[in-house]
């Protein structure tokens, strides 16, 4: 949770007139009154079918915007000058009406939302599975956001430094330390299945800010709780324009695609995490990472106990 100042109240005030002169409007189960600082948006599309792709990419610009606008805006997380790391699932070499990384566009956003919230540097990247030189590409990710003036950066394993991270499970781990080291991280993954751990989320995406990413695998409840305690996340932006529904975390076909075209938000680490578990067809406290997350304190299963702000985009 976040203090509410007069900086943060103008700020969801002025994001709440914004809402509403673009088109958006709170569902009915869910309104938070203008004045109310959000934990969590969920903004969900409800106009008319996307029937290129042009109208796909233009559905993401918007619910991306509305979904951090409804949190505040990112002038909450982001001071003038900070060093901002966008973290993105770029792990396979995929296309991205596969679904197996993040929405380049969603991506994009995020970026020109940070660099007009007054940061000075805005870095992307992650430590993928398939070769960087591919994933960036394919993913659609580096032409979406080297426009922008975004840094691209690969990661390489001989520059993870061992970092204490004083977990239950994981003492040490070799972290990225230009991704630690930024002013803020921010969380950026897509809802999809995965054949270990079910679901692939929030916590799960932070995988991509270590090296030897295998020492996960010995018990990923605990050690996906133990590196998100380390990482202290602060703002989660979830990509639900498509998920990948089976054959996780690469995927099989378009069969395993479907589009709920919904972007969420949120300062709730395990509650957008349960949302997304919903998505894909699951009850959350079945998922083991978003489980155990809860009982360690690191957020909430109930993510309409929260102050949430719901929105029907069109």
């Amino acid at each position: 949770m976040y203090p509410c100042t007069r900086r943060t109240f103008l700020a969801s005030s002025a994001a709440t007139a914004g809402l509403l002169a673009l088109g958006t409007k709170p569902l009915a189960a869910a309104s938070l009154a203008a004045d109310k600082q959000a934990d969590m948006t969920i903004a969900k599309w409800a106009g008319a079918a996307a029937e290129s792709k042009q109208a796909f990419r233009d559905i993401a610009v918007k619910l991306t915007e509305q979904s951090i606008a409804g949190l505040g805006g990112l002038g909450r997380f982001v001071k003038n000058g900070d060093v901002v790391w966008v973290k993105p699932n770029i792990g396979w070499d995929r296309s991205p009406e596969m679904a197996a990384n993040t929405n380049p566009d969603v991506v994009a956003t995020i970026v020109r939302l940070c660099f007009e919230a007054g940061a000075k540097k805005v870095k992307v990247g992650d430590n993928p599975v398939h070769r960087a030189e591919k994933t960036y590409y394919s993913s659609g990710i580096a032409a979406a956001v080297k426009p922008l003036g975004a840094e691209l950066l690969y990661l390489e394993e001989n520059r993870a430094r061992r970092m204490n991270i004083r977990g239950e499970k994981i003492k040490q781990l070799p972290v990225f330390p230009q991704i630690v080291e930024s002013d803020l991280v921010i969380n950026v993954p897509v809802v999809k299945h995965h054949k270990l751990s079910d679901v692939t989320l929030c916590m799960k995406n932070y995988m991509g800010v270590i090296g030897k990413r295998p020492v996960i695998h010995q018990d990923i409840p605990t050690c996906l709780t133990d590196l998100t305690r380390f990482m202290k996340p602060r703002i989660c932006v979830l990509d639900a324009m498509r998920i990948l529904t089976n054959h996780g975390p690469v995927g099989g076909d378009l069969r395993d695609v479907k589009t709920p075209l919904t972007v969420a938000a949120g300062v709730d680490i395990v509650a957008l995490d349960a949302f997304g578990s919903e998505l894909l067809g699951h009850k959350p406290e079945t998922i083991g990472s978003v489980a155990k997350g809860a009982r360690a304190g690191l957020g909430t299963l109930d993510y309409r106990s929260l102050a949430l702000r719901e929105m029907a985009v069109s």
